[in-house]
């Protein structure tokens, strides 16, 4: 099914996307995305979404297993406490995408802005997961608790692909970052390692998976590129209250 987005409110567009999924369409084709909002909030596993165009603030917030796939850029709070499902951004995207993501994979080809993975967390048998293929912002993975983001540096011109504040606040999950970043780019609360053969299995996994999802050719990615940011503590900030 095709859905024409030219001129149509965000509330309309919304709505008709959920009379159709309530309908029984499973395939949407959405032509002429110009900043309309909220699109794929809470759909759940077996809808499939295609934006052509650049949709608003809140794309797939809350979405529950659909797949979406946005042939161009997005805007802020990408997948904003998403639970489950795919969201592939062949494009860049705006700030705190994946903000308090607890379930899901998002695949971005180009750059992301600032607080990427902003309190990501795992949450039971939800696992998380963005890769980022050009450059982030500052502050990615800031107050991070759980599941994995990984930052490739895609056309960077072998620039370290990450900001200032990398992991601020960090105390779950893990950072990938392909380069090595200085160690004033560092939060306090992390440190930097070598991948050992289980951690660059994982790794290794998830980027074969995004390189499907673009084309790419995945034997580009070698294991001594990366390092691994993890939390120093569970409770970075645990001598800073009183109980």
């Amino acid at each position: 099914m095709r859905i024409d987005a030219e001129g149509l409110q965000y509330r309309e567009l919304n709505e008709r996307i959920r009379a159709a999924v309530a309908s029984g369409v499973r395939e949407i084709e959405l032509d002429n995305v110009r900043g309309q909002r909220y699109i794929g909030v809470g759909l759940g596993e077996g809808v499939r979404i295609t934006v052509n165009g650049v949709p608003g603030n809140d794309l797939a917030a809350f979405m529950n297993g659909a797949e979406l796939t946005i042939h161009g850029n997005a805007q802020d709070g990408v997948g904003n406490t998403m639970n489950g499902g795919t969201l592939i951004i062949h494009g860049d995207a705006g700030d705190i995408l994946g903000h308090a993501m607890r379930g899901g994979r998002i695949f971005v080809r180009g750059n992301v802005g600032y607080r990427a993975g902003i309190h990501m967390k795992a949450y039971r048998s939800r696992f998380p997961v963005v890769v980022v293929g050009g450059r982030a912002g500052p502050y990615l993975g800031e107050y991070m608790a759980g599941g994995v983001l990984a930052v490739l540096g895609l056309d960077s011109d072998g620039r370290v692909p990450v900001g200032e504040y990398v992991g601020t606040g960090m105390h779950g999950g893990t950072l990938y970052v392909r380069g090595r970043p200085e160690p004033w780019q560092v939060g306090r609360e992390v440190a930097m390692h070598e991948l050992d053969d289980d951690e660059w299995q994982e790794l290794a996994g998830i980027l074969a998976d995004y390189a499907g999802a673009f084309g790419l050719n995945g034997s580009q990615f070698r294991r001594d590129e990366f390092v691994r940011l993890a939390p120093f503590s569970s409770r970075p900030y645990g001598t800073l209250y009183t109980y």
